[in-house]
């Protein structure tokens, strides 16, 4: 059963990412009609799981909607932040995503993909940094 999520919360964290919350009211938000708003933003509204959890979905509204919604998913699901954003639930529109808290197991596998995406730079790093510690001690690689 997954934890509630508080509209205000979610909106506060987008906020300080540098989203604009348009404050529509829920019967707006429902219209389906994201690119009437001449301002790229978000709007909050609360939704019950089928388990009769309290969740909050966030919707993209504004010309560029789309990257709108991108924003909204890369922010949320920070490490810091810790939520999971899904865009499957039914009864979600396109410009919709359904913000839930994230399970232990989905932070670990964020985790390990991070790590696993900058192997390939600390290895790098750690190469330059012991050529570099070969140079001043006087030794030059034999490559």
């Amino acid at each position: 059963m997954p934890r509630v999520t508080r509209r205000h919360t979610v909106a506060h964290h987008l906020v300080q990412g540098g989203l604009t919350d348009l404050q529509l009211t829920e019967a707006a938000q429902k219209k389906d009609r994201p690119t009437l708003y001449r301002a790229d933003g978000f709007a909050v509204r609360s939704h019950y799981a089928p388990d009769g959890t309290l969740l909050t979905v966030a919707g993209a509204y504004g010309p560029d909607w789309v990257m709108t919604r991108a924003e909204i998913r890369n922010r949320l699901q920070q490490p810091y932040i810790r939520y999971t954003v899904t865009d499957d639930a039914p009864g979600l529109a396109d410009h919709e995503q359904l913000v839930r808290w994230a399970t232990a197991e989905e932070l670990r596998a964020r985790k390990q993909a991070a790590a696993a995406r900058q192997a390939p730079l600390v290895a790098q790093l750690r190469r330059q940094q012991s050529e570099q510690a070969a140079q001043e001690a006087g030794q030059s690689s034999l490559f």
